[in-house]
C-alpha cells in the first residue's frame, strides 16, 4: 500500500506531488525485482489502481528509464537509472580512480591497457594507457568494440543480471571479422559461461587479426560490472600461453578497482 514515510510531516505532504510519489515507489519497487514485474503484480504488490500503474509505467518505458520483454508485459530498469546512480555514487571518476592501476599493469604486462563500458549495442572505450614497446595497439578514446569479438565486452556481459544478459544477446548482430570469430548466440553463451567461472574473457583475433586480448570486469558496491580493464597485444608478443599469466595480473588489477567502489571481493 502507497503510504507517506513516516518521516514526513502532514505539513510537508502539501507539497508532495502524488504521481510523482507513486513514479517513484514504482522504480523502488523494480529495483527490488532484476527480473522485473508486470502491470497486475505491481498493482496488487503497492495497492494502485492498474491504469496508474499503466501510465508511469508507459511514461518511464518512453523516457528510457524502463526496459520491457518482447510481449510488452514486464518491466524492470534500464541502464539508463543505473547511470544515474553512477553520478550519485561517483562511479563517473572510473577513469581516475583506475589510471594509476593501469599503468602499474601495463609495466607488468609490456601491453596496452584499457578501461572501458558498455553502451547500447556495442561497447566504447573509455581511456588507454599505451604500451612502451616499438610495436603496440593503439585506439582513440571514445572508439566503439562488437560486443560477440571483444573481450571487455564479453567480461561484463558475462557478468550481467540474466534478463538484461538476454536482452543484450538478442541485439547482437554476429558480423564475422576473422576466421575465429564467434558466429552465433549458442557459442557466445559457452564462452560467456567459461568468463563468469573464470573471472576473465578472452579475443582470440576475434576481430583483427594478430590480435589477442584478455579481459577482466569491473564491478560496483552491488556486484554490478560497471566496466572493464583489459590488456592488448599483438599475437606473436602476447601469445595464447601468455593469457593465465598475464589475465592473473590483470583480474588481480581490476579486482583492485572494483575495491575501490566498494565491492566486497570476499563476498561479492
Amino acid at each position: 500500500m502507497v503510504t507517506a514515510p513516516k518521516t514526513q510531516t502532514t505539513h510537508s505532504r502539501r507539497y508532495i506531488v502524488p504521481i510523482l510519489e507513486r513514479a517513484l515507489i514504482v522504480l523502488e519497487a523494480l529495483a527490488k525485482e532484476p527480473r522485473g514485474l508486470g502491470i497486475s503484480e505491481l498493482s496488487r504488490l503497492l495497492e494502485l489502481p492498474k491504469n496508474s500503474v499503466f501510465r508511469i509505467l508507459t511514461t518511464l518505458h518512453s523516457s528510457g528509464y524502463l526496459q520491457r520483454d518482447e510481449e510488452g508485459r514486464i518491466y524492470r530498469l534500464s541502464r539508463k537509472l543505473l547511470a544515474l546512480g553512477y553520478e550519485a555514487l561517483d562511479e563517473h571518476n572510473l577513469v581516475e580512480k583506475s589510471l594509476d592501476v593501469m599503468r602499474e599493469l601495463r609495466d607488468q604486462t609490456g601491453e596496452t591497457v584499457l578501461i572501458g563500458t558498455l553502451l547500447g549495442e556495442t561497447g566504447v572505450v573509455l581511456e588507454l594507457v599505451p604500451s612502451n614497446q616499438p610495436i603496440k595497439f593503439l585506439v582513440e578514446v571514445g572508439a566503439r568494440f562488437p560486443l560477440h569479438t571483444a573481450a571487455p565486452a564479453k567480461a561484463m556481459l558475462a557478468f550481467l543480471p540474466e534478463p538484461e544478459q538476454q536482452a543484450q544477446l538478442k541485439k547482437i548482430t554476429f558480423k564475422k571479422y576473422t576466421s575465429s570469430t564467434l558466429t552465433g548466440v549458442a557459442a557466445l553463451r559457452r564462452v560467456l559461461e567459461e568468463a563468469r567461472a573464470s573471472g576473465l574473457a578472452f579475443d582470440r583475433e576475434e576481430e583483427v587479426e594478430s590480435l589477442h586480448c584478455v579481459a577482466a570486469p569491473i564491478f560496483n558496491h552491488r556486484g554490478y560490472p560497471i566496466a572493464a580493464l583489459w590488456i592488448t597485444g599483438p599475437s606473436y608478443r602476447f601469445r595464447r600461453e601468455d593469457f593465465a599469466r598475464n589475465g592473473k595480473n590483470v583480474k588481480e588489477a581490476a579486482d583492485r578497482i572494483s575495491a575501490r567502489f566498494g565491492h566486497n571481493l570476499l563476498n561479492p
